[in-house]
């Protein structure tokens, strides 16, 4: 029998349809090892070893895969064909040697797939392989690198930095291109410019407009006319009139289709088009691939293996003629820094199910559609437009004027497909007719305009363009762009504002320390280096350990010289790096403050960056004489929005007659309202302001939490609230989170029972806790059973549960063992278990002769 091992069930029920009787397909459910988070886990001080352990659940896999092991005289290791793929093959292989489940006379065979096909995954089978080791020393090298950096960085941002959460190699520089688009957002500066158009009629009657282009025989360049005063003497010029044509232009230009989807192509079209993060795109892709549906979707090649070539193309001929259909099939090459292009590109892998043809879920069948109609599109004649420009002078021979137009000829791919924008893009394939005319013929004016217009700062990264920002400089791989993002979004460095990426304050003053102290960590080049280098060490021509080295020296020596920095010094680089997004030196309308820094309640002190155990704020150089204090960004104008230590009066409630005040907490600022002896209070939301909060305002939050209604089904009454983790609605211990926060004030009681009972439900299938498996009865009487719990395996007996100890695992704990540590936690305590009256203690077993040897999976 041969034993064939993948990552997913899905993968190995898709495979096993393919393979005949002498073959079982288990899965490993991804990686079964990683380096567990505690010092020593990778030691720079013994040649890098590396410490691997595998939870619970994949021992358990293990111990599955070894038993199948008994009954094979071979082992297929059929992972994903990358190098996360190679790693867990590779994984799976020692964790088997550990534990003497691989014997001498069971060959070990590694085969890949692009497809799961019957086709492919057959042709594979036939052509096995050995671990690539060079593959392997790649993943080995990147998983340290990314350890020592996370492990030996994050604390120094702990200690130095209260309220950050941690630092990556990648994550941080990821979070750093972010800042930085905000930070030229916040220092933009608006430049004025005018621009002078005019509407004309052709002798046919047909109307067209054009620009004002050369003026006195100078070419206009965008700022030429700045101002006012220059723009009405060009519209003056314009008026004349006396239009003829000095020239026409017309052109075809040629547009070809973009190359079939790699990883991060496909997250940003998913982004564009179909509103999905990385993370949904990927789990959606995922699905797909092991449906058998498409090509493996982590992948920086941009061609197709030759079969998919004739397919495409037969697919354009039948169904869309030989006139979309090029001579020759279209091949591409990758203009992605660092592209491996070792796998095909992701395609359809049987071009004749349409995406009509498909039949799985939404996002699914939405993610097949643009990935079958990418690749098909990809092999499509060029679309053809013709491109004409019109030149014009005036009577007196002072101003020229230009009209360009583009007109769609033949549409070739575009009937299929059109790539999607990101926002300051411009759009080719607008089209603007202009109407046939020829040299000399004359055009009438019939009115003229001056328009004014300002720059306009560059747009915020969105998830699809930071991914294509992210490949340019060669920063990450195509497998890490999605879980780069949402490490971003989950530590709060940043939050999504209409799919735009906003950097939160706690992001700024991540990215402003890396900056100060850890510079070479976040520079674009060096992060980008370190990757090339990575793939030197998959290409078998850089020693892994070699590299680590380089990098482990100078790292350690940037990390020690920090032990003497304090913390003073550290603010004092934030107060700089951060001045013109703390302290702006204009308000919200534009206008400029004399001092940004002046104490607006004292009026003599300095305010400055200050931190606490609740994270980064701004306080005044007289504390504890001034107790000013606010939030971390402002708007410039502090004393706007400045809330007295003492709290602002806002007004007085008009039913109660109460007094409503403004104040500001650790949390940030709320209102308050005497209510006998205990006031009431309500948070901010992030819709309000202290500058912009009215007295009105204040009484619906402090009428919180609103009844909405009571539930058809008891009567108990269901609640609107704002809480910690935002506005949500409440029936007795079910709470069902609400996407606006202006729900609060106005979902019905139908919406909300609908959320109440969706919640209900998705809770009721998860269920209780499932047993790993059953030990057998208590001398007491019960059964003993093992679970796998947040801080680690336990056994439980009725309302005992006691921790497994380090060197024991769910598969090798004895019936024995467990009597023993439930028996010694419910005599300290653990819980109020009593030995049954007059009855012999049960007699105690020999204990085993030697505890479980620990093992790499325990």
């Amino acid at each position: 029998m041969k034993l064939v091992v993948v990552e997913s069930p899905a993968k190995a029920k898709t495979i096993n349809k393919y393979l005949g009787k002498d073959y079982k397909v288990l899965a490993s459910y991804g990686h079964i090892r990683d380096l567990p988070s505690k010092n020593g886990s990778v030691d720079p001080d013994n040649d890098f070893e590396m410490v691997w352990e595998a939870d619970s659940k994949s021992s358990k896999r293990i111990s599955d895969i070894a038993n199948a092991l008994k009954d094979a005289d071979t082992l297929i290791l059929a992972t994903d064909p990358d190098r996360e793929g190679e790693a867990i093959s590779w994984h799976l292989v020692e964790a088997l040697k550990k534990r003497r489940a691989l014997k001498k006379d069971i060959q070990v065979e590694r085969v890949v797939f692009n497809a799961i096909t019957k086709n492919a995954v057959t042709t594979a089978m036939e052509h096995p392989r050995q671990i690539d080791a060079e593959l392997v020393d790649a993943y080995l090298a990147r998983r340290a690198l990314d350890y020592l950096v996370g492990f030996n960085l994050s604390p120094v941002l702990w200690r130095k930095l209260p309220g950050s959460r941690s630092a990556g190699r990648v994550q941080s520089v990821a979070l750093r291109i972010v800042c930085d688009r905000e930070n030229e957002i916040e220092m933009f500066k608006p430049q004025e410019y005018w621009s002078v158009a005019a509407d004309l009629r052709a002798p046919d009657g047909t109307d067209f407009q054009a620009r004002l282009h050369a003026l006195d025989g100078t070419t206009l360049k965008k700022f030429t006319l700045g101002d006012k005063g220059a723009a009405d003497k060009a519209l003056e010029a314009v008026r004349v009139g006396g239009y003829s044509v000095t020239s026409v232009e017309a052109k075809p230009v040629k547009r070809n289709p973009a190359p079939p989807f790699i990883t991060s192509t496909l997250q940003q079209e998913a982004s564009r088009k179909l509103g999905f993060n990385a993370k949904r795109t990927m789990q959606a892709a995922q699905k797909l691939y092991e449906e058998g549906r498409i090509t493996y979707m982590r992948t920086d090649g941009v061609n197709m293996a030759e079969e998919a070539y004739v397919a495409a193309r037969s697919m354009i001929q039948s169904n869309y003629g030989a006139r979309y259909l090029p001579e020759k099939t279209r091949y591409y090459s990758s203009k992605a820094k660092n592209a491996q292009e070792a796998h095909e590109a992701i395609r359809p892998t049987d071009f004749n199910l349409r995406p009509e043809q498909y039949s799985g879920d939404d996002d699914l069948r939405k993610l097949y559609t643009l990935v079958w109609r990418r690749a098909v599109a990809s092999q499509m004649e060029a679309a053809i437009f013709e491109r004409t420009t019109i030149d014009l002078m005036s009577k007196d021979k002072r101003a020229q004027l230009r009209a360009s137009g583009q007109v769609l000829v033949f549409d070739g791919f575009i009937k299929l497909y059109t790539e999607g924008h990101d926002a300051g893009d411009d759009d080719e394939d607008g089209e603007n007719r202009l109407p046939k005319m020829a040299e000399g013929q004359h055009a009438d004016l019939l009115k003229a305009d001056a328009a004014q217009h300002f720059t306009t700062p560059p747009p915020r990264y969105t998830e699809a363009s930071l991914v294509k920002r992210l490949e340019e400089l060669g920063i990450g791989r195509p497998s890490t762009y999605a879980s780069t993002l949402s490490t971003l979004e989950d530590r709060g460095y940043v939050r999504i504002e209409n799919k735009a990426l906003v950097p939160e304050d706690k992001g700024r003053l991540v990215t402003a320390f890396l900056e100060n102290f850890f510079q070479r960590y976040v520079e674009y080049d060096f992060t980008a280096g370190l990757e090339e280098q990575l793939d030197v060490i998959s290409d078998g021509k850089l020693n892994w350990k070699v590299f680590l080295e380089q990098f482990w020296k100078q790292f350690a020596s940037d990390i020690e010289q920090t032990k003497d920095l304090r913390v003073s010094q550290v603010l004092d680089a934030l107060n700089e790096a951060l001045s013109a997004h703390v302290f702006p030196d204009h308000d919200a309308d534009g206008n400029l403050i004399a001092n940004p820094r002046l104490c607006p309640l004292c009026k003599e002190g300095e305010l400055s960056i200050k931190v606490g155990r609740y994270g980064a704020f701004v306080g005044c150089s007289r504390h504890p004489e001034c107790k000013y204090t606010r939030q971390f960004s402002s708007d410039g104008d502090d004393s706007a929005g400045f809330i007295d230590p003492d709290g602002n009066e806002l007004g007085v409630h008009p039913e109660t007659g109460e007094t409503i005040w403004l104040k500001s907490g650790r949390f940030g600022p709320y209102v308050e309202m005497a209510n006998g002896e205990k006031p009431k209070r309500a948070s901010l939301t992030k819709n309000d302001t202290p500058q912009t909060l009215t007295v009105e305002r204040a009484v619906e939050l402090l009428s919180l939490p609103r009844e909405v209604g009571p539930h058809p089904e008891d009567g108990e009454m269901i609640y609107a609230n704002f809480g910690r983790f935002g506005p949500y609605v409440q029936h007795l211990k079910t709470y069902a989170n609400l996407k606006d926060p202006a729900d609060v004030f106005n979902i019905g009681i139908n919406r909300a029972v609908a959320l109440i009972e969706d919640k209900k439900a998705r809770g009721a299938k998860r269920g209780a806790a499932t047993p790993l498996k059953t030990l057998g009865d208590h001398p007491d009487g019960g059964a003993i059973e093992v679970y796998e719990g947040r801080y680690g395996p336990y056994v439980k007996h009725e309302k005992t549960n006691a921790t497994l100890p380090k060197e024991v695992t769910p598969d090798s704990v004895t019936l024995e063992q467990a009597i023993e540590l439930i028996n010694a936690k419910a005599s300290k305590g653990g819980t109020k278990k009593k030995a049954p009256a007059k009855k012999k203690a049960p007699a105690k077993k020999k204990a085993p002769a030697k505890k479980a040897k620990k093992s790499d999976e325990g």
